[in-house]
């Protein structure tokens, strides 16, 4: 049995995201613990008075927050990536930090970013305008079979999509700055698997490079001009994971100049992004608003689950008492911001 904790539930700033996700994870939170919901009309101070967790919905908590959490010891941000948390201020304050990298939203960046591959390979967008043109029986796509597809970035998402690419009869080469379990590599079998320093060399040699990276300082533009520069003319960039990971100006130049062949995009630099660029209305260019990481996840359970486990799993790692009878199976332990910032300091330079 645990103990019931004080634990204030901030949601996401915007509604629709709470619509999808925010009742599920306050449903399972208020099954076992005294919960509070935060609300960003009222004054801040007195609402996090006697919390000590806080569950973040979209990791937004903002740095003036934090330092009035002063009886927090556990911040759970309901997110992918950091690059938007404020991970040194509430490390600084000595609080413990998770958030939510691999198998909330894996499955559903992978189907994404194969989507994006199917839709480029058989020149859907053309194939659209044709249609609502009266032109018919063009263009023609080409078979995805045979073709090398790039997963820079071959953690969990990477992982599923070369799990769905693979029986595409697709080449899969990746790269990652750390090691992959080699049960791992027995089971999807990719057919290359190598370092940062490989990069240059295979993405000059790819199809599809499809980009899944944590962004920090050291990634922030892994695909640049110069590497797109190194791209066959009929190759294809997918980014489902963080604009900024791309030089968006460089790539849009390189797709209006037919330097590349197209790209597919669900995260960007800005967001929203200005969408009356030209780029955007090219049929070799797909875009989606930023929700190739939602659909459905697991219908909506998975983000509660998540909240849920973390908060059991936080006492197993530090031996802060909150909870006993942690199950074993839960994954992303606190500190796992820490040290996913440390790995992520190994450049794709």
């Amino acid at each position: 049995m645990m103990r019931r904790l004080s634990v204030l539930y901030m949601p996401h700033p915007l509604d629709v995201v709470n619509d999808d996700w925010g009742d599920d994870i306050q449903s399972a939170l208020c099954a076992d613990h005294d919960v509070r919901v935060f609300d960003r009309t009222q004054a801040a101070e007195p609402q996090f008075q006697n919390i000590e967790v806080i569950v973040d919905l979209g990791g937004n908590i903002r740095a003036e927050w934090v330092d009035l959490a002063a009886d927090v010891k556990y911040i759970q941000a309901q997110t992918n990536g950091l690059d938007h948390v404020e991970v040194d201020r509430i490390l600084g304050a000595g609080m413990l930090l998770a958030h939510c990298p691999g198998d909330l939203s894996s499955s559903s960046l992978a189907e994404g970013a194969m989507m994006f591959i199917l839709m480029l390979a058989h020149r859907y967008g053309e194939g659209r305008r044709n249609f609502h043109t009266g032109i018919m029986n063009t263009p023609m796509g080409m078979e995805i079979e045979g073709r090398t597809l790039l997963i820079v970035g071959f953690g969990a998402s990477g992982q599923e999509l070369a799990r769905r690419a693979k029986p595409f009869g697709m080449r899969i080469h990746a790269v990652d700055i750390r090691p992959i379990k080699q049960e791992i590599l027995d089971e999807i079998q990719p057919d290359f698997v190598g370092s940062p320093e490989d990069l240059d060399r295979l993405i000059a040699d790819c199809d599809f490079v499809s980009v899944h990276l944590h962004l920090t300082d050291a990634t922030r533009h892994t695909i640049d001009a110069r590497r797109i520069g190194l791209m066959k003319p009929t190759a294809y960039v997918i980014n489902v994971s963080r604009g900024e990971l791309v030089d968006e100006a460089a790539l849009y130049e390189a797709i209006q100049e037919k330097r590349i062949g197209g790209a597919g995009f669900d995260a960007f630099a800005e967001e929203p992004p200005e969408v009356t660029l030209p780029v955007y209305k090219l049929p070799n260019m797909y875009v989606q608003p930023h929700r190739a990481s939602g659909p459905c996840l697991l219908e909506r359970i998975s983000p509660a689950m998540h909240a849920e486990r973390k908060l059991r799993r936080v006492s197993a790692e530090t031996g802060w008492r909150g909870f006993t009878d942690v199950p074993t199976d839960c994954r992303n332990v606190p500190g796992s911001a820490r040290r996913q910032s440390r790995r992520n300091d190994t450049t794709f330079r």
